[in-house]
């Protein structure tokens, strides 16, 4: 007890400080970067593709997820896709299906853990149905589409398909499991922590009372046990936080960030933090950056680094960086600028051996109803 007394005390003072040094000063300027190319990586301009996770593997490979094969935001055709690229980013692989359920196939997450398993993530949704319900004036061919696809299956099967999903491969994604439950939910997927534990910071979803936390794996994935749940903010909602992600920081932290809906901060990030690995969670707080959501990332030299979509002026992909473990952060570095819709975003990164940063996001373009996934080659000073 008296252990478990001085680790909440050093919990709460080292939140303390980290949230006046947040509230006492502007946020610092930006690192030097030098932004590269952006360009389309995605090989399907007449599909939808969503909502993407880029991985780097201890070979050097990279892999990227996404929803692909849907015709919008909102649709029942989304499927887990896969692309490779064997040399940093220049080319990509043609995509290849991870996983096609009956209904729609969301958000896709992507790690290699330390024994170089591959863990590939998804929820997935009735969100169209509706949509479907209420079709008026739609042409025949969509109609016949849509139809078609949601009575692929009964009602029944529809609602036992609906769940947040995992999937393992040992072999370097030649084959892979089938699919089975995560726990939780969160666009970019789990992570691998020093001690060997895999971490998923996430929600619950289709079932009550959809916590908001992180949950462990000690089996390289094989299975999930819930840990902790994350506490809200005087006043928040756990129904308006969303979208988590974390990272583990050079000091031993762990850092969460939070989608949040809820009125105060709206749509900025939030944070929480653990140093007891995530057995409990500081109460979020405001860390000034607008945008959402987060993907974190520790980099080479210790720093954190977290990329985001800013759905406001200027439309695109921003990130920010942290030198002390998360307590503080960089004013936006700008990796993109030229959007022409809010739909686009949840941009994730890696970095390669050289010190330079890949990072993929997706994005509707200018005359097209369809979004392409995008990426940026950059570095940071």
């Amino acid at each position: 007890m008296p252990h478990d007394v001085s680790r909440r005390s050093f919990l709460t003072a080292a939140v303390a400080t980290a949230t006046a040094l947040s509230n006492s000063s502007s946020h610092a300027a930006p690192p030097a970067a030098t932004i590269g190319e952006r360009r389309i990586i995605s090989h399907l301009p007449h599909r939808y593709h969503g909502w993407p996770t880029l991985a780097r593997r201890a070979t050097g490979e990279l892999l990227v997820v996404c929803s692909g094969g849907r015709e919008s935001h909102v649709c029942p055709f989304g499927r887990v896709e896969l692309m490779r690229s064997h040399d940093d980013g220049v080319t990509w692989s043609w995509p290849e299906v991870v996983m096609d359920g009956p209904i729609d196939d969301r958000d896709a997450g992507v790690l290699e853990t330390a024994k170089g398993t591959l863990l590939v993530t998804t929820f997935t949704s009735l969100a169209y149905a509706p949509l479907l319900e209420k079709a008026s004036g739609w042409p025949d061919d969509k109609l016949a589409r849509w139809q078609g696809a949601h009575g692929r299956v009964s009602a029944d099967q529809r609602e036992q398909a609906l769940g947040v999903f995992m999937k393992r491969s040992t072999d370097g994604g030649v084959s892979w499991s089938g699919r089975y439950d995560c726990l939780v939910s969160s666009p970019h997927g789990p992570i691998q922590l020093a001690d060997g534990r895999l971490l998923y910071a996430g929600k619950e979803l289709w079932r009550d009372p959809r916590r908001v936390g992180v949950c462990q794996s000690t089996d390289d994935g094989k299975s999930w046990q819930w840990l902790a749940e994350i506490p809200t903010r005087d006043g928040d909602s756990h129904d308006q936080y969303h979208e988590l992600h974390a990272v583990e920081a050079a000091d031993g932290r762990l850092v969460a960030h939070i989608r949040n809906h809820n009125r105060k901060n709206a749509r900025e990030t939030l944070q929480s933090e653990s140093l007891d690995g995530g057995k409990t969670w500081s109460a979020p707080r405001s860390i000034g950056v607008w945008g959402l959501p987060s993907h974190l990332l520790r980099l080479s030299d210790d720093r954190l680094l977290m990329t985001y979509g800013h759905r406001r002026a200027p439309l695109g992909v921003q990130a920010s960086v942290s030198a002390d473990h998360g307590s503080t952060w960089s004013e936006p570095i700008l990796l993109s600028r030229d959007g022409t819709s809010g739909d686009l975003g949840y941009p994730s990164t890696v970095q390669l051996d050289s010190g330079a940063l890949v990072t993929v996001w997706y994005e509707r373009l200018q005359g097209s109803q369809f979004a392409q996934l995008r990426q940026a080659r950059w570095e940071l000073g």
